[in-house]
């Protein structure tokens, strides 16, 4: 089992005290095949020996700045006007740096869990590997790590799109800057920052979970496992005998346990085929040993779990990098907790806009699609709150939202659909962002009406119409959504709920049952995986929402 080595705040002091006495550095961002960001100051930065002139060129404009007294230094450029043909930029002070092939255009800070890090060459995606050849869609993927401070520099390399280089890129990054890049024509840059399984609380900044009032809850998960850090430093032997614990666990536990996972479905057959009750989930004989320091080790889960440390590690040595917007693509770890994430995902957009200093940086993000089974005919939590609260930060400015319910997988929580994803991600960015005179987004509810025994909704972004279609994408063996008719609503009368009948009049939908001569209340797509058919004539899926708030 691969271990992340301990980060200790005392590396970023020693990686400053070196810089008191060296030559010129940029930030690994400002390397070779980088792309810098087209149309606003562009801030570049690195060390030197403390009190050291530097000069930077490029594009025909130069900046100095001296080095302080930790060796740090930063000038700042006019903004430039987006640029295929690539130059050279050079920092001089007593040796010179040059950093080659580098172009402007728009740069995207890609952040997430599994299903923005699922690679290029994982499934479908991997169809567009042969024609994946553009030098100017750029890649620089950060390296996965953690600390428990901010640290300066991230790990990771520019690589241009090719098809060898491509197949390690995010494939739902990967969609996105390609349709960007057909639209606009001009070159994309794609930070990625992105971990599988990692939940929001990793990828916040402290101070976003310190600011008033705080989020005692978080504030206090982190401060609990910043004591045990701080144990786990002062008593080396901690974690050299969790280590020698863990192997023997590996040797002697993990095994059997692993084994016993996999023959437990054939068991369970068994055991229904004879009649019998199924045989309880297997367990491990002994628990394995749990991390001493959740700062500076992956949890027992093997990934983050502590507040602010993917932050740490991945976001925060990416500032302040001139950015086009961010993409967020998160959620699934937190299934359970949709109640906090309310506070948590409104809490990360305005810290990372805070650091950036930007004003209010594009943020755009994807909305779980489906996946997994309702144990109730109307979900009482799961993900269809987490979609809801997804949606509840596009009250924030510069947001928005590419849903995705219509094309989940109930079988697989990392759905074959990332074309589709990326693409529309791209969608929501040329009308928000890019302001195209197009439709990217899909319908979302406004208002509904009581008409009798029936209910009036009405939606926004509906484009040019209202329609029924298929998704465009369906796993394997799911059932296809008709053509005729609406599905996916349901209508309540305050004690239950029933399958609706429901009718595109106009701009707007009327759902209504036999079933239910007063009604209060109309969901629809309200289901972990739901099956669903109503789109805008641009062939965006309307959002899943509820009129209730029960």
């Amino acid at each position: 089992m691969a271990r992340i080595p301990s980060l200790p705040f005392a590396c970023f002091l020693v990686i400053s005290a070196t810089c008191l006495h060296a030559e010129v550095k940029l930030h690994p961002l400002f390397s070779d095949s980088m792309v810098l960001q087209r149309d606003m100051k562009v801030p570049i930065w690195g060390t030197a020996t403390a009190g050291e002139k530097v000069t930077v060129e490029f594009g025909g404009q130069k900046a100095e700045a001296t080095a302080d007294d930790q060796g740090r230094w930063r000038v700042e450029l006019a903004p430039f006007k987006a640029a295929v043909e690539a130059g050279d930029l050079i920092a001089r002070a007593t040796n010179m740096v040059t950093v080659r092939n580098v172009v402007v255009g728009d740069v995207w800070l890609a952040g997430g869990q599994s299903n923005m890090d699922s690679p290029l060459s994982s499934g479908s995606a991997a169809q567009a590997l042969p024609e994946a050849t553009n030098s100017l869609i750029r890649f620089f993927t950060v390296k996965k790590s953690i600390s428990a401070e901010p640290l300066p520099e991230p790990i990771g390399k520019w690589e241009l799109s090719t098809p060898e280089a491509a197949k390690g890129f995010s494939a739902v990054a990967y969609f996105f800057a390609r349709e960007i890049y057909q639209s606009q024509k001009v070159p994309v840059g794609i930070l990625r920052s992105s971990w599988g399984g990692t939940p929001i609380r990793t990828w916040m900044s402290l101070p976003s979970i310190q600011k008033e009032p705080p989020i005692s809850s978080t504030l206090a998960e982190w401060e609990s496992a910043l004591a045990k850090h701080n144990e786990v430093k002062s008593q080396p032997q901690l974690q050299e005998n969790y280590y020698k614990d863990m192997k023997d666990w590996e040797t002697n536990v993990e095994p059997a346990f692993k084994a016993a996972k996999k023959a437990h479905p054939q068991e369970v057959a068994k055991a229904k085929a004879a009649g019998l009750p199924p045989p309880p989930n297997p367990q491990p004989a002994r628990p394995e040993p749990e991390v001493p320091d959740p700062i500076a080790m992956p949890s027992s889960s093997k990934r983050p779990q502590t507040p602010t440390i993917s932050y740490n590690a991945m976001i925060a040595p990416l500032v302040p990098y001139a950015l086009k917007g961010f993409l967020w693509y998160q959620g699934e770890a937190d299934v359970s907790k949709a109640k906090d994430y309310l506070t948590w995902f409104p809490r990360l957009i305005e810290g990372w806009r805070a650091d950036w200093r930007q004003g209010d940086l594009p943020f755009l993000f994807v909305q779980l699609p489906g996946n997994g089974k309702d144990t109730e005919p109307m979900p009482s939590k799961g993900i269809p709150f987490m979609r809801e609260a997804q949606a509840s930060v596009l009250g924030l400015p510069a947001t928005g939202m590419a849903v995705t319910a219509d094309i989940g997988d109930e079988a697989e929580v990392h759905p074959d659909n990332k074309i589709f994803t990326g693409t529309r991600l791209a969608a929501v960015a040329r009308e928000k962002v890019y302001g195209e005179k197009m439709v990217g987004t899909s319908p979302r509810y406004r208002a509904h009406e009581i008409q009798g025994d029936k209910v009036r909704i009405r939606f926004d972004g509906i484009g040019g119409g209202l329609m029924i279609a298929a998704p465009p994408w369906k796993p394997a063996n799911a059932p296809a959504a008709p053509t005729d008719r609406l599905v996916g609503f349901k209508i309540g009368d305050g004690s239950s709920w029933h399958d609706a009948e429901a009718v595109i009049d106009g701009e707007t939908v009327v759902v209504s049952s036999p079933a239910v001569h007063q009604p209060t209340a109309v969901r629809y797509g309200w289901a972990a995986t739901p099956v669903m058919n109503l789109y805008n004539r641009e062939g965006f899926p309307a959002a899943p929402f509820r009129t209730d708030t029960q």
